[in-house]
């Protein structure tokens, strides 16, 4: 089996480094945030703010890296990320509010800088390692969803002010991670001058695959956040369950949606990717089916770890798939378009499910997700015959 090279294991390690600020943010924010709110409703506002920073953030971040090439843009925007935790540790300090989220919402530029280096994976090994390039950079999010929590503990009580010290830990992270990419190498195609030969995007967008790989990415990511964000205010709020079970179910739902990466390359080559997806939709409706049943600890469990296995397999289906839309001088607006949508959805599904929840139940949130889910089940199955990868 060849070996994967260099840049992937840089980007592995990165990639565990610089989404340890999302969940830090997932973990301290809120808290931070009813310490500093003018009111207890928008103690979460600063965990929103990452999700809608991310999502504004992506084309921009995306044309950046056109422009300046991945190794560049990298350093700078890690760089960057330095500033925004030193700035996020004096807004703490300074007791201000408004100043935090701000902060918090410049760190949606570090969290697209990060989803970009499964693409620089993809662009730095051969057509056959794509699959296991970017599974492998996704396994840095196992550490991140430890690292992260812990760095925000570790700096609770270091400064003067609670969690001010967690930032100034982050940016640490950050400066570690900037250490980490001085070794890496800009692909080739990152080099290259090819301007000729390229699509508009409506044309690139005709092709049904492209759709494919976008909205198997984006239902992912959507029903996974509609979900696992009202996940906690179901279990502790509306059925009493301890925060020690919720952080147990959520903790266990990251782990699943990270800890299959290590198979993924393998499912792809017995099953196919488009199989692999269909497989991510049916763990969907058996989680759904698990959750609606009972609001037993134990099905909070399973649906959500369920629930964790289908975002991989549909996140890493899209991911694969979409290199094979675009040519090398067509990626990046191929790559920015993708994010858009992906994170985009991801913010409306994220804000709005504490909202919903609250409106219609937790049986009722669970079956809007269906009509979603069954409609890619049939985008894909209508693809699968007509499998036509390359792009030519």
């Amino acid at each position: 089996m060849a070996q994967l090279p260099k840049n992937v294991w840089l980007l592995t390690v990165a990639q565990a480094l610089i989404l340890s600020v999302n969940s830090s943010v997932v973990f301290i924010g809120g808290l931070i945030g009813k310490n500093l709110a003018p009111s207890p409703n928008l103690s979460t506002l600063p965990v929103a703010c990452i999700i809608i920073g991310t999502a504004a953030a992506s084309v921009p971040v995306t044309m950046i890296m056109k422009k300046l090439g991945r190794r560049t843009s990298f350093i700078a925007i890690l760089s960057y990320s330095i500033v925004v935790a030193l700035c996020a540790l004096y807004a703490i300090e300074l007791q201000s509010f408004v100043g935090f989220c701000i902060a918090i919402f410049f760190f949606g530029v570090t969290s697209a800088c990060g989803m970009q280096f499964r693409f620089a994976a993809m662009e730095s090994v051969s057509e056959d390692l794509v699959p296991r390039a970017a599974s492998n950079v996704l396994l840095g999010g196992i550490v991140a969803a430890i690292l992260g929590p812990e760095v925000a503990l570790l700096g609770k009580d270091m400064l003067s002010t609670e969690y001010s010290g967690s930032f100034l830990l982050l940016a640490g992270l950050f400066f570690l991670c900037l250490l980490v990419l001085l070794s890496f190498k800009n692909p080739v195609v990152e080099s290259s001058t090819i301007s000729s030969g390229q699509r508009t995007l409506s044309e690139i967008a005709r092709q049904p695959l492209f759709w494919v790989a976008i909205l198997s990415a984006t239902v992912g990511y959507a029903v996974m956040s509609f979900i696992m964000t009202a996940t906690p205010v179901s279990m502790h709020v509306l059925d009493g369950h301890s925060l020690q079970s919720t952080k147990w179910v959520i903790q266990s739902h990251i782990l699943a949606m990270f800890v299959p990466s290590l198979f993924a390359a393998w499912i792809i080559s017995k099953l196919g990717v488009s199989r692999m997806m269909i497989v991510g939709l049916f763990a969907y409706i058996i989680c759904i089916a698990v959750a609606y049943t009972s609001h037993h600890l134990n099905h909070y469990w399973v649906s959500l770890i369920l629930l964790g296995i289908g975002w991989n397999f549909l996140f890493i289906g899209g991911t694969t798939l979409l290199p094979q839309t675009y040519r090398p001088a067509e990626r990046f607006k191929v790559q920015a378009v993708n994010e858009f949508i992906v994170f985009g959805a991801q913010a409306i599904a994220s804000l709005s499910a504490g909202w919903i929840i609250f409106a219609i139940g937790w049986e009722s949130l669970l079956l809007t997700t269906l009509p979603i889910i069954i409609a890619q089940l049939f985008i894909i199955l209508k693809w699968a015959p007509k499998r036509t990868l390359a792009v030519q």
